[in-house]
């Protein structure tokens, strides 16, 4: 099983990006999808998590600008973030918790968010 996470890049104060992950290999069913992040010298926090009956929950910092989403035909989520801020700077991780032969959970490579004021 493999998570590739795309969408990170450089945006100003106040602008937007969406996050992708794409789940990819034998793959029964797709559990819960998260995002987290991790900026310089901190520790990986959660930012958003969706389950697979589209229940979300979202990190204070982060609610009524951020929205969790998932594709499950194309076994995709996605991390959508609007009014970001200088402080939303940081390797945003994509998780699943995936049943193939068995039931585990997977981390994404990482994608790079920079927000500059």
């Amino acid at each position: 099983v493999q998570l590739v996470e795309s969408g990170g890049g450089l945006v100003q104060a106040g602008g937007s990006l969406r996050l992708s992950c794409a789940v990819s290999g034998s793959i029964f069913s797709i559990n819960a999808m998260g995002w987290y992040r991790q900026a310089p010298g901190k520790q990986r926090e959660l930012v958003a998590v969706i389950t697979s009956g589209g229940s979300t929950n979202y990190a204070d910092c982060v609610k009524g600008r951020f929205t969790i989403s998932r594709d499950s035909d194309k076994n995709t989520g996605y991390l959508q973030m609007n009014s970001l801020k200088p402080e939303d700077t940081a390797v945003y991780y994509c998780n699943a918790n995936v049943r193939s032969a068995w039931t585990s959970n997977y981390w994404g490579q990482g994608t790079q968010v920079n927000v500059s004021s």
